[in-house]
This record gives structure tokens, sequence and C-alpha cells, in this order.
């Protein structure tokens, strides 16, 4: 078996140095020498859900990963390589994204991994991938603790996170509907890390949480956690719900006509989970990161693309999820145009830093990769039900409240919790 030797001593200057300290089958052929390295294509993994509670974002950030990898290849490649990919279900577990991630960079030799909506299936992905020093792209999930405890020198995370979302919106809510909070939490790690993301911010503006109800995974029935909000009569309800659970959640509020009283604050709300629903289940305030319908230079043609691109999906219009899936990968394609050739190492400092114009990214505000964390920090919209929805437009879902610039609502706390792997402790080869 022929193995491709890496180092764990980084790059000086883009170019590999020091002697090899350790060799281990990663995203290399096994039974062949390489071609050359112009005639060699770039690989990447694609880690989405295709079934569990994330079923339709990971599609729907699948489409995304997938035109930005077409657009490219239509342009010739990446410096000459066309661009190669496979996709494996993560089925939204996190014991699953490990033997996934496992697989695409021993087997499928992938020499770059990007997707994930669940935030213990990527923490799970994102682990296996520093071992190996291959780079991946956290797309769509938002736990702070993805860029903040379980950050890693090779994960970049793509979407805001659930302190970005809770900063837009968390003083607002308090001014206009009182201090007198409960929560809704989703029972993993995402639920419970926006959840503390929002505690704080209440603590800090004077608000107080009477009572928190855990939410299990695959519930279908909140009829007990919707009869304690109807006797504990909050102001506010701040729910960190997502996917399917999400969907069911909106139903039974919307069927009970509970969605005007009392408030509801939900810290983020992706597309995939809401599209098609009627619109009174849209009540409330929620983030996100970008809508199709923003009236910004580039969206409408951007819409247009995907519409060609994909006349037959049900989602007739992209969103938040989509986007993310589509600008992370655009981003490390110009990322290793940039490094001048696949040495991940080199790659990764292309992206560490990077700063993206608001007009590239269709959004109100310029954003940035953080060095120090590997999270985007990019413009948070505040959404709400469109008061002027009709069925000629009924694509039309949402309302634009508020945008609000990335250093506005920075996690501070993540710095201080992320620690990055050196180079040197991460292993080193050319995909």
């Amino acid at each position: 078996m022929s193995r491709i030797k890496i180092t764990r001593r980084g790059l000086l200057g883009g170019v590999a140095a020091g002697t090899a300290l350790t060799t281990f089958a990663g995203p290399w052929k096994h039974n062949h020498v390489w071609a050359q390295a112009s005639e060699k294509p770039i690989k990447i993994g694609l880690t989405s859900d295709a079934s569990g509670q994330y079923a339709n974002s990971g599609a729907s950030d699948r489409r995304g990963m997938m035109m930005a990898i077409d657009e490219a290849n239509e342009r010739g490649g990446v410096l000459g390589r066309k661009i190669e990919s496979v996709h494996i279900d993560t089925e939204t577990v996190p014991a699953t994204g490990s033997r996934v991630a496992e697989r695409m960079i021993t087997r499928e030799e992938c020499g770059f991994l990007v997707g994930a909506v669940h935030s213990g299936v990527a923490n799970a992905i994102s682990q296996v991938a520093q071992k190996y020093g291959v780079i991946y792209l956290n797309t769509n999930s938002s736990s702070p603790t993805e860029a903040g405890q379980n950050c890693h020198r090779t994960k970049f995370v793509w979407d805001g996170n659930g302190t970005n979302f809770a900063k837009a919106a968390v003083k607002n809510a308090i001014d206009t509907y009182g201090k007198n909070w409960m929560l809704l939490t989703n029972d993993y790690v995402w639920g419970h890390d926006t959840a503390k993301a929002t505690k704080a911010l209440l603590a800090a503006y004077g608000g107080e949480v009477s009572e928190e109800i855990l939410i299990p995974q695959g519930t279908r029935d909140f009829s007990s956690a919707l009869l304690r909000i109807q006797q504990q009569k909050p102001g506010v309800v701040s729910a960190a719900i997502g996917g399917d659970d999400q969907k069911a959640l909106r139903q039974q509020v919307a069927q009970l006509g509970m969605g005007a009283s009392p408030a509801w604050i939900n810290s983020q709300q992706d597309w995939p989970d809401v599209y098609g629903l009627p619109q009174d289940n849209l009540f409330g305030v929620f983030g996100t990161t970008w809508y199709y319908k923003l009236d910004l230079p580039g969206v409408a043609d951007f819409v247009k693309k995907y519409q060609e691109k994909y006349p037959d999906t049900q989602m007739r219009v992209p969103g938040n999820v989509f986007y993310n899936g589509y600008m992370a990968t655009r981003e490390l394609l110009s990322a290793i145009e940039r490094a001048g050739g696949a040495n991940n190492i080199a790659v990764i400092k292309a992206l560490e830093g990077h700063k993206m114009s608001a007009s590239d990214r269709m959004q109100h505000h310029d954003a940035w990769i953080d060095a120090n964390t590997h999270q985007v920090q990019q413009t948070i919209y505040l959404a709400t039900a469109n008061s002027k929805w009709s069925e000629a437009d009924k694509d039309d879902m949402f309302e634009i409240v508020a945008n609000t610039a990335p250093d506005v609502v920075i996690d501070e706390g993540a710095p201080a919790a992320c620690k990055l792997e050196s180079y040197e402790d991460t292993p080193t080869f050319d995909a």
C-alpha cells in the first residue's frame, strides 16, 4: 500500500518545512501514484443529512454546495483541476457523522469536507477532520460551541451562532414585550448553548426566566409544554427548537391560537423548516442570515440561477441553508486559488481572516472569517411573517424587520473558549 507522507511541521510561506513526523492513510491514493497535480481532481466530501430531523435542511445545504461546485467546473475548475464530490448521509446522528467523516477521508479520498446542520454531528465530523488535517466547513450548524470550545484549526463555521441571533433579538424583545420569559429548548448541544446565550443576555438586560422546558429531539406533541405556557402567561417565549420539531411546534401553536400572545422569539429560523407551512404558522420574530427578497444587487440573479438549476425542487426559491452551503463551498474553492494549490495549511491560512464584501455576499454589511475562532462574522437579520403575503406570491413568507452589523452581535466569549491547534500540530498534505 503506497502512502503519501504528511508532516506536523506546518508551512513556511506556503512551502512544507521540516522532517516528516508521521504517516497515515488519508485523502490519498492507496494503490497507485497520483497523476500530475493539474490532472488530479479536487475531491470534496458532502457531509449533509439525508434522513433524520434535518433531512430537508441537509438536502437544501447540499444543493447549495453542488451549485458552487458546478459553477467552478463550468469555468474550468480550480487551478485547472476539476472538482469532484461524494455524498454520504450523516443521518442527523453524531456517531454516523464520525463514521462518514472517517470513510470520506480514508476510503473515498476526499481532501475537504463540507456540510452539517446538527451541531453534535458537526462536532463529531470536525474531530475526525482535525485528526487527519482535512479542512472541514461547517455550513449550517450554529451552536456557539462550534467556534468556541469545540473549535479546531481545520474547521470553519459559516452560519451565525446562537449568541449572534440572541443579541440581535433579546434586548428589543425585553423592551417591547416585558421581562418575564419562558424558554423552550431542544435537548441537545445547539438548544442548550443557544438557551445559555439567551439567559446571559436576559440577565444583562434585566429580564428573567420563569421556567425552561427541555424538548427531546423528535418531539411531535407539544401539548404539555403549551399548556404550561398558558398557565404561566409569560411575556415572551424564546424557542430554540429546530428542524421537524420546529415545524410541529409552529403548527400546534397556530392551532391553539397562541401565535399572537405571548410574544415568540425564535433565535434562528431555517427556511426548510417553514417552507410551505400555512402563513399563520409564521408568528413571532426570528433570526436568519439571508432572504431571497433582500433588495440588494445580485440577489435576483442568484434566485434565477437556483430556479434554472433546480426546476423540479419543491422549494421554488433558495433560503438561508442553501445560501450558506453555496457561500461556504464557493469561498473554499476561492481560498484554494488564493493559496496557489490545495495544500491544507496554505488553504487554512488563505481562509483565516479573509474579508468578504457585502456585495459579494449579498448582505448589508461586509463579513470576515475570524482568525481566532474560524467563525464567519456576518449580517444578522430579524424577520417576521410577511403582513402583505398573498397567494399570488406565496413564497414571499418573511418580512425583514431589521439588519444588524456583525460587530454589534459578535460572540465575545468565543475567543476565550476557542483553543485552535497549532499549525505544527495539524497534519499537512497536498490534496
